[in-house]
């Protein structure tokens, strides 16, 4: 939209599809509408909240045409993403500059479900006809550094819990970097301390007690237990700013700014201060709107500030699929009213040949959106299916793992239980069965050692002393004949030893 086209719009209207309410703006004032009406004179704006779409980083390489960027950015996200291939997305980007390398250019990449565009602004076009921008509520943040209501190129992290969405993000130099849906809504906040409470109050007695009292509450069972949920917030943001750091090379955050749609919560900003130890802001500036002293959620004012910015100075991401009504003549509705009124006036000529193909086209995409809605829902179950059954068979494969582990630790000790019953030589045992032996040969022990080696061969050596080389021969043939089953028998050397006047022998028994 250039500006002078911007210029003839008198007021900007901005639509929260999740809630349900409106704001107007007519000059610096802003004020909110209960019933909003179609007119040609109001620019329209509109956001998603970060449910509402998948971002990604993509890195394409430069030699790429920026007439062929769509085509090799979609085909990429498909790919990655795993999209459905049968499903036409709606997806935009934005190049990421500080990311580029000497090959590549990088862009952040927002996917949408087209089911979402149709079914969560149904009832805004039902009152306003049209919306001229709807944009990625992260990207709204960059009217803050536009307008200068912040100035400086640090890094920057931006916290904001709406009713039904809440959203951590990132913009380091004044360009949008990350953004991510927290699990903890206004709403979910609520439930979760009905349940750290143990009982229920209703939501608007919750929602009213943060906008009075915050954190300090004066219920000191109150006050605990938003300090528990608030501690649980802050660590489920403490993750997200470790992931972000290590994923988008982040050495250091500067500052954190931090907010709600009930307004400011007392203390909350010192508690987060404290918690993450950054320096810490309230998400609550100055836009310079009139709001005659009522609490307008900061996102209708970003919404309000962005209708203000000239189009080449907000980011080119516009999800819209309900555009304003070109020129009669330029409609296809009009082109159609014109040749049929041409056709009528020459002849009256096939005037049932366009209505009926009319609404042949009305009824086969009526029969397309129910068996499309029908298909999404089937594939939804079925992936939340297939997730179950992968972490079931995940969780029963290191179950598997760990009795197969205790299994081969049992199998082990049984083994070396085993080892040393049946096969280690009892030594006193085999000495008796020797001594028998040499008795009965007549031939004395005189020494006895016993011996393993690395090889786990075990070796006795017996020091013999006879009166006779036979009976040391025939006690050699006895042992030989009998234990050659068990032990490998080695007598090398037999000598005589003239002060004792006896024979000298060492016989080496290997068992084997």
């Amino acid at each position: 939209m250039s500006k002078h086209q911007q210029q003839t719009y008198s007021t900007i209207v901005s639509a929260n599809p999740y809630k349900g309410d409106y704001y107007v703006g007519t000059f610096n004032t802003i004020s909110s509408s209960a019933s909003p009406s179609f007119s040609k004179e109001q620019y329209a704006v509109s956001f998603l909240n970060t449910k509402g779409f998948i971002s990604t980083l993509i890195g394409i390489s430069k030699n790429i045409p920026d007439d062929d960027i769509y085509d090799a950015l979609e085909n990429k996200v498909y790919e990655e993403l795993a999209l459905d291939m049968a499903v036409e997305y709606h997806i935009r980007y934005v190049e990421a500059i500080q990311r580029s390398t000497e090959s590549e250019r990088f862009f952040h990449v927002f996917v949408v479900d087209p089911l979402t565009l149709e079914q969560e602004y149904v009832k805004v076009i039902e009152a306003i006809k049209y919306i001229d921008q709807i944009v990625p509520v992260p990207l709204l943040l960059k009217s803050l550094y536009v307008k200068e209501l912040i100035d400086s190129s640090d890094v920057h992290c931006f916290i904001y819990f709406q009713e039904n969405d809440a959203f951590f993000c990132i913009y380091n130099q004044q360009e949008f970097v990350y953004a991510k849906s927290l699990k903890f809504s206004l709403v979910q906040m609520h439930e979760r301390f009905c349940e750290l409470l143990g009982e229920q109050i209703e939501y608007s007695n919750f929602a009213a007690m943060l906008a009075n009292e915050g954190l300090n509450s004066s219920t000191p069972d109150y006050q605990k237990n938003l300090i528990k949920l608030f501690g649980e917030i802050f660590l489920h943001v403490s993750d997200i700013m470790t992931y972000a750091k290590r994923a988008y090379e982040i050495n250091r955050f500067d500052e954190i700014f931090i907010g709600t749609s009930v307004g400011n919560i007392l203390g909350l900003d010192e508690y987060a201060q404290t918690y993450l130890g950054l320096k810490t802001a309230p998400f609550d500036f100055n836009y310079g709107f009139n709001t005659n002293g009522s609490n307008v959620d900061q996102i209708h004012q970003l919404m309000h500030l962005y209708g203000r910015l000239q189009a080449e100075e907000r980011y080119s991401c516009n999800f819209t699929v309900y555009h304003r009504p070109p020129p009669f003549a330029k409609r296809e509705s009009g082109k159609l009213i014109l040749v049929v009124a041409a056709a009528l006036s020459a002849a009256l000529l096939y005037p049932g040949v366009y209505w009926g193909l009319s609404y042949i086209e009305e009824f086969h995409h009526a029969v397309l959106t129910k068996e499309y809605e029908q298909v999404h829902i089937d594939k939804m179950t079925r992936e939340a299916t297939i997730n179950l059954k992968l972490a079931n068979k995940n969780a029963a494969q290191v179950l598997l793992d760990e009795q197969k582990a205790a299994y081969k630790q049992k199998q082990d000790t049984l083994i070396q239980v085993n080892e040393k019953k049946v096969n280690y030589p009892m030594k006193s045992k085999i000495m008796a069965d020797f001594t028998r032996s040499f008795n009965q040969y007549h031939v004395q022990l005189k020494s006895i050692s016993y011996n393993e080696d690395t090889n786990n061969s075990k070796m006795f050596t017996f020091g013999l002393t006879s009166s006779s080389t036979q009976d040391i021969t025939a006690l050699l043939k006895h042992l030989t004949d009998i234990k050659r089953e068990k032990y490998n028998f080695n007598l090398e050397l037999i000598s005589y030893d003239e002060e004792d006047k006896s024979y000298l022998s060492e016989l080496k028994a290997v068992l084997k």
